[in-house]
C-alpha cells in the first residue's frame, strides 16, 4: 500500500500504477454511488451471478495492485536495511488497520437510524445498542487487509517461484472444496451447489461462524444468507494478490521496458484464456471470487496495466493523467471518505417531503438530476458527479501534500 520508493526509475514506473490505481478507485466510486439503484447502465452493474461485467473488474484489479506495490515497498525497504522480521510486523500492522477501517465504515454511524425491532421508541443508546449485532464483518476493505496481510507474508517468507506454487495450490485447493466437498446443513456435493448463492460450503461457512442467532447476523444485509466478501472466497483473493506480487516483481526487474510490457502482455492473455476456459467446469463469478475468475481478472490486469505503461511511459501521453494520479496516490481516503459519505447521504440524514421522509442523496437526485434525462442516464450523471466531488476533495489534499498511508 505504501507507493514511496528509493529509485528514479521505479517512480517513473510508479506513475503508470498510480494511473491504474486511481482508475481503479474512481470506477469503484462510479459504480458504488449511482443516481438511483433502480437504474443503471448494464456495464456498471455487477453480473446478476456467473459472468461478469466490467464492474466485476475493478476489486481484483485493486487487489493486483496490492501485490504489486507490495513487491516494490519491500524491495525498497529491504534495500533500506528491513530484515524479515521487520517487514512481516509492517505487514500485519496495515494489514490490521485496513481491516479495522473497513470495521469502522460497516459500523458507521455507529447507532441505528431507521426503525428498532421490537422498539417504537428508541433512545439514542436503544439505538447504539442495536446496530453493534447489525454490523456486517467481512467487507471490501477487510478483504483487502486480510489478502494482503497474508499475501505479503508469503512474498517475504517464498521466493517468486514458490509464490507461483502457493497461489496455484490456493486456487486448486478453492476449486476442490467447491466442487468436491459436501455442504454439511444439505449433504449436496458442492459442484452441484455453484448456482445457489445461499446453498454452497462459502454460504454455509459464512452462515456457521457469522450468522450469531439472537446475538445478531453479521453478513451483507441484502442476504444475510451468505457474503460476497465471505471468508472462504478471501482464499482465491490471496492469489489475486500473489499474481500481481508477480507483476510487481517483473516490473521491479532489470529488464529493458520493452522486455517487461511484453512479458507482461503476453502473461496478461495468456492468464485471461486460461480463466475464461477454466470458467468452462468452474464458472467466473465474483460473488464466490472463483478460481477461475481469480486468474481471468489477473490477466485483465496485466494487459490494462501494460496498456498504461505502454501510453504513459513509453509515448508519453500524460495529460490525462493527473485525476487519476490524484485518485491513486490516495486511494484510502477515497474509498473510506466517500464510504462515509455515502452512508450518510443515502441512509441516515433524511429530509421531510409532502409524500414522506427520503434521504438526502434521493432529495438531491429527484430535484438536481431526474429532470435532465432519462432514469438511467441521470443516475449516471449523479454517479459522475459524486467522482467529480472527491476529484476536487483529493486534488485539495494532493496540492498540500496530504496522505493517508497505513
Amino acid at each position: 500500500m505504501d507507493s514511496s520508493v528509493a529509485a528514479p526509475p521505479v517512480r517513473q514506473r510508479l506513475l503508470s500504477l498510480d494511473v491504474f490505481r486511481g482508475l481503479t478507485v474512481a470506477g469503484m466510486l462510479l459504480v458504488n454511488n449511482p443516481g438511483t439503484w433502480s437504474a443503471i447502465y448494464p456495464p456498471l452493474r455487477h453480473a446478476q451471478w456467473h459472468g461478469w461485467t466490467p464492474t466485476d473488474l475493478i476489486f481484483p484489479y485493486f487487489l493486483f495492485i496490492v501485490g504489486i506495490t507490495t513487491v516494490l515497498s519491500m524491495d525498497s525497504r529491504r534495500a533500506r536495511g528491513h530484515d524479515d522480521s521487520e517487514l512481516s510486523r509492517q505487514v500485519l500492522r496495515r494489514g490490521v488497520i485496513i481491516f479495522l477501517l473497513g470495521l469502522l465504515l460497516a459500523w458507521f454511524p455507529g447507532y441505528t437510524w431507521g426503525e428498532v425491532a421490537a422498539n417504537p421508541d428508541p433512545s439514542f443508546l436503544d439505538r447504539v445498542i442495536d446496530r453493534l449485532p447489525r454490523t456486517r464483518i467481512p467487507g471490501v476493505l477487510q478483504r483487502i487487509g486480510l489478502a494482503y496481510a497474508v499475501a505479503g507474508l508469503l512474498v517475504i517468507r517464498l521466493r517468486p517461484r514458490q509464490q507461483l506454487i502457493a497461489a496455484a495450490a490456493l486456487l486448486l485447493g478453492y476449486w476442490g472444496a467447491m466442487t468436491l466437498i459436501p455442504v454439511p446443513d444439505s449433504g449436496i456435493m458442492g459442484w452441484r451447489t455453484l448456482d445457489d448463492p445461499s446453498g454452497n460450503l462459502a454460504a454455509w461457512l459464512d452462515r456457521t461462524l457469522l450468522d450469531w442467532g439472537s446475538l445478531g447476523n453479521h453478513l451483507w444485509a441484502s442476504s444475510r444468507t451468505w457474503d460476497p466478501e465471505g471468508l472462504l472466497s478471501t482464499v482465491p483473493a490471496i492469489g489475486t494478490v500473489l499474481l500481481g506480487a508477480q507483476a510487481g516483481r517483473w516490473l521491479n526487474s532489470s529488464r529493458p521496458l520493452d522486455e517487461k510490457l511484453n512479458l507482461l502482455f503476453a502473461a496478461g492473455v495468456l492468464a485471461t484464456v486460461v480463466g475464461a476456459m477454466w470458467g468452462w467446469v468452474f464458472p467466473i463469478n465474483k460473488s464466490l471470487w472463483t478460481s477461475s475468475y481469480t486468474v481471468f481478472t489477473a490477466g485483465m490486469a496485466a494487459v490494462t496495466l501494460a496498456t498504461i505503461i505502454w501510453m504513459v511511459d513509453v509515448r508519453g501521453w500524460r495529460g490525462w493523467t493527473y485525476p487519476f494520479v490524484v485518485y491513486g496516490v490516495n486511494p484510502i481516503v477515497a474509498f473510506l471518505g466517500s464510504g462515509l459519505m455515502a452512508r450518510l447521504i443515502y441512509s441516515v440524514i433524511r429530509i421531510d417531503t409532502e409524500t414522506g421522509s427520503i434521504s438526502l442523496q434521493a432529495a438531491i437526485f429527484r430535484t438536481i438530476f431526474e429532470p435532465l434525462g432519462s432514469p438511467r442516464f441521470a443516475s449516471l450523471l449523479f454517479a459522475i458527479s459524486f467522482v467529480a466531488l472527491w476529484f476536487g476533495i483529493l486534488a485539495v489534499l494532493h496540492r498540500r501534500g496530504i496522505y493517508l498511508k497505513v
